[in-house]
């Protein structure tokens, strides 16, 4: 199972960006993504997680300007950022949660290398 992360990239305080995640491999199931994100110098930190079902949970420094999406046809996650802050300025990943696959196997805690988003005051 990969995971590729897209959409990143240089921004504008008070824009917007779309970042997307596309699980690939032998992928039968996904019971939930999320997104993550690691700022220079700090730790990474939980963003938000979307459950196959479409219920989406975010952390509280979010503050209504982040919305988390998926598309299980397609196993993809999308993360739609608006009114940008350069504090979001950070490399984002994607976490894919207990994976089945067609042959039968699960795991969990699948990731991605990231997408860089860099936001400008």
């Amino acid at each position: 199972v990969q995971l590729q992360a897209s959409g990143g990239g240089l921004a504008q305080a008070g824009g917007s960006l779309r970042l997307s995640c596309v699980a690939s491999g032998n992928i039968f199931s996904i019971a939930g993504m999320a997104w993550y994100r690691q700022a220079p110098g700090k730790e990474r930190e939980w963003v938000a997680v979307i459950s196959r079902g479409g219920i989406a949970t975010y952390a509280d420094f979010v503050k209504g300007r982040f919305t988390i999406s998926g598309d299980n046809a397609k196993n993809t996650v999308y993360l739609q950022i608006n009114s940008l802050k350069p504090d979001d300025t950070a490399v984002y990943y994607c976490n894919a949660r207990y994976v089945v696959t067609t042959g039968g196997n699960s795991g969990t805690d699948y990731w991605g290398k990231g997408t860089l988003v860099t936001v400008s005051s």
